[in-house]
């Protein structure tokens, strides 16, 4: 189940909320909503602000750098259309073994937005395998000031029925917990270069 949690992630406003905790705050760090209102089918929508740059966020996001740094221990992007990001939650494993999650690039506007789809496989419960072609994620990014980046990641496909929400149930703490190790490497990066 691990596996899925960084497709989910990539595949992501009514009637569900969920946020994630910092542990040094008081304040929502990562915002999970899912929206039932395009009934049968539901959009996770996941946001969050970080204090950091623009180009530092984008980064973390498409290059094999910033994968590694936040998300797996293994990772190989190509970023243009038609690419890929290839990752693998196996450190002792390699790119391209049989537990290497591969995502396509379908289009990207550069610091702006990426439009990624991932392959379905074996490791996927059944039902999801006969609707794969359904399952995208777009993900915005804009900087709403000066070294603060807001990213909002729309994971579209998912279906409204107990299967899909039970699994959205498990998924949506993991993602949050995944864009948390995300939001303290790329604040810890951003307090490093100002030292």
């Amino acid at each position: 189940m691990r596996k899925l949690t960084i497709i989910l992630i990539l595949i992501s406003s009514a009637s569900n909320s969920f946020g994630q905790i910092d542990e040094n705050s008081d304040e929502k760090r990562v915002l999970s909503t899912i929206d039932s209102t395009k009934t049968p089918e539901l959009v996770l929508i996941q946001e969050f602000i970080v204090n950091s740059p623009i180009d530092s966020v984008w980064n973390a996001y498409t290059t094999k750098k910033g994968w590694e740094s936040w998300a797996v221990p293994l990772a190989e992007v190509d970023l243009k259309v038609g690419g890929y990001i290839k990752t693998n939650y196996n450190k002792a494993g390699k790119i391209g073994d049989s537990t290497t999650i591969v995502t396509h690039i379908i289009n990207y506007a550069p610091k702006t937005l990426i439009t990624l789809q991932a392959e379905i496989t074996d490791n996927f419960p059944e039902f999801m395998k006969k609707e794969a072609k359904d399952f995208y994620n777009i993900i915005y990014f804009n900087e709403i000031e000066k070294g603060k980046t807001s990213v909002k990641s729309y994971g579209i496909g998912y279906k409204n029925n107990p299967k899909y929400l039970s699994l959205l149930k498990y998924f949506i703490p993991a993602n949050e917990k995944l864009l948390m190790n995300l939001i303290l490497y790329l604040e810890a990066d951003t307090k490093t270069k100002k030292e």
